[in-house]
């Protein structure tokens, strides 16, 4: 897990950094050195974190699609702006860089945090969303404070792989607590169910079945104000795709193959 999750700005594995500049933030993404063909893939990380945790399941689903795993603005290696962005901030953003990387056609998977900027974006750009994955999705409303988002953590965290420690210490430290308290506020206070009724774009809503941040019963309503399907993994928790990368890829692939058939092979 952790020489591929630690190794950028370093190429490893054969997967390489770029930047490219969008507004005024130098952007960081980790991406294959030969992409696959297909639908690109974009994943998109949670609150506290960075691409570096998501990198087994975009490892594990690299042979299918050409993926690309940006750090928002502020997090891992991507420069650090004064302010916490908001989701339609972070939305807006990662529209902006979609165009700047002239990707007009993306399935987009988003991860705790990031599954709220993915909703959103595929409501700002319903054009570019050919297909969307909400993983872990916060913040449901049963919990939807600082304190009850930070209690449901803590209480995932014995199911957590130990490992994952070294990356959270990394990505914190690139974020800064500060700005990882800001985006907690942020998401708390956004009404993602606002976007989701909205979303046109074929949904899967993915989650560990030891998930206590986002449980089922919450996964649950998601797929039915998107219209999706929820897909549980066993034996994961929160960072289901960390721990689960496999079968999180699995899980993705299946839901794009009707996408990835229309997009066609040579991307």
């Amino acid at each position: 897990m952790l020489p591929l999750t630690l190794s950028a700005p370093r190429p490893r594995g054969g997967w390489v950094s770029r930047w490219s500049t969008v507004g005024r933030v130098r952007t960081h993404v980790r991406v294959p050195a030969r992409p696959a063909d297909g639908l690109p893939v974009v994943l998109l990380h949670g609150l506290a974190v960075s691409h570096r945790y998501l990198m087994p399941t975009a490892d594990a689903l690299a042979d299918r699609h050409p993926v690309l795993v940006p750090d928002l603005p502020g997090f891992g290696l991507s420069s650090k702006p004064p302010v916490a962005f908001d989701v339609p901030r972070h939305a807006r953003f990662v529209a902006a860089w979609l165009d700047v990387q002239r990707l007009s056609r993306v399935a987009v998977v988003g991860h705790s945090f990031g599954a709220e900027v993915a909703a959103a974006l595929a409501v700002l750009r319903p054009d570019a969303v050919a297909a969307l994955v909400l993983a872990g999705p916060t913040a449901d409303p049963a919990a939807r404070s600082r304190r009850g988002l930070v209690g449901r953590w803590f209480g995932d965290l014995p199911a957590e792989d130990p490992r994952q420690a070294a990356i959270l210490a990394r990505d914190v430290w690139d974020a800064r607590p500060w700005r990882v308290w800001a985006t907690i506020g942020h998401s708390v206070r956004n009404r993602v169910e606002d976007d989701l009724r909205r979303v046109t774009a074929p949904t899967l809503v993915l989650g560990g079945d030891r998930d206590t941040v986002a449980p089922l019963a919450w996964r649950t309503r998601v797929a039915q104000l998107t219209g999706g399907v929820s897909v549980t993994l066993p034996g994961a928790a929160h960072n289901a795709l960390t721990t689960a990368g496999p079968a999180a890829a699995d899980a993705i692939a299946a839901h794009l193959a009707p996408a990835r058939s229309a997009f066609g092979t040579t991307g």
